[in-house]
């Protein structure tokens, strides 16, 4: 299961005690088990806020996230996280980056390493197994992060901006195997983007968030048929949609 519950999250920064910045406010949000949801807004609204303090890696100043009716507190196997940067081990090999979370869990290496293989196929880097991260290309560092995230077996996987830092060509490539992992998988993600292409092709529902503090303005329900046609009238529709209300946001 990977049902998600946010209930009143704010979370303000404290520079010194005359200078604060408040980066969420009031924040609820249910998310049900197997739903893909992207996060979109401006920038600095608090969405990579709102993930860190649902990974655990982060605390709310006030409200309560839940998963699966359980309070999260701390970071923990049933939550993967993938960052914008790889963050990969560079003195490990693909393998052994891949086997590191289930290690710590406690599951013995020959069975971990049965397991990131099977990670390892699911994101067709089979034959880069003994490569290190400095033979590998951005996509394939990224692919990397995800088999490692996986490799834990979580309810949720939380992604901030994973394919940002990549060429348009690699990003869709990337994007398209996301959703299949995703359909296989039968699990939970939670992604960050500030594309609105990216958005409309991967969602079933989309969170838009207003400008700092970071409140949830409003969600939408992405009722377009898979495969996605990013082409389509509906499509454009909806892009249109969601730009014009970034650009009121902002101010525009």
């Amino acid at each position: 299961m990977g049902s998600v519950n946010v209930k009143n999250v704010s979370r303000k920064f404290t520079k010194d005690e005359d200078k604060s910045t408040l980066a969420l406010d009031n924040v609820s949000l249910e998310v049900d088990d197997k739903d893909f949801i992207c996060f979109i807004g401006p920038s600095g609204c608090g969405k990579t806020t709102l993930l860190r303090i649902i990974s655990g890696l982060d605390k709310p100043d006030s409200g309560e996230v839940y998963l699966d009716g359980t309070k999260i507190d701390s970071p923990g196997p049933d939550r993967g996280m993938v960052f914008q940067e790889y963050s990969l081990f560079p003195w490990k090999t693909v393998i052994d980056n891949i086997i590191f979370g289930p290690q710590m869990s406690g599951v013995k290496k020959k069975d971990a390493i049965v397991r990131g293989e099977k990670y390892l196929e699911l994101v067709g880097l089979q034959q880069f197994r003994d490569s290190y991260p400095y033979e590998l290309s951005g996509g394939m560092k990224q692919r990397v992060a995800i088999a490692r995230a996986l490799a834990n077996e979580p309810a949720v996987l939380l992604m901030d901006e994973p394919f940002g830092a990549l060429d348009a060509q690699t990003r869709n490539i990337l994007q398209q195997e996301l959703l299949e992992i995703w359909q296989k998988k039968n699990i939970t993600i939670l992604f960050v983007t500030h594309s609105v292409d990216e958005a409309v092709f991967l969602a079933d529902k989309i969170v838009m968030m207003s400008a700092r503090p970071g409140k949830i303005k409003e969600i939408i329900n992405v009722d377009l048929p898979r495969p996605r046609d990013r082409t389509s009238p509906e499509a454009n529709r909806l892009r249109d949609h969601i730009l014009k209300s970034l650009l009121k946001e902002q101010g525009h």
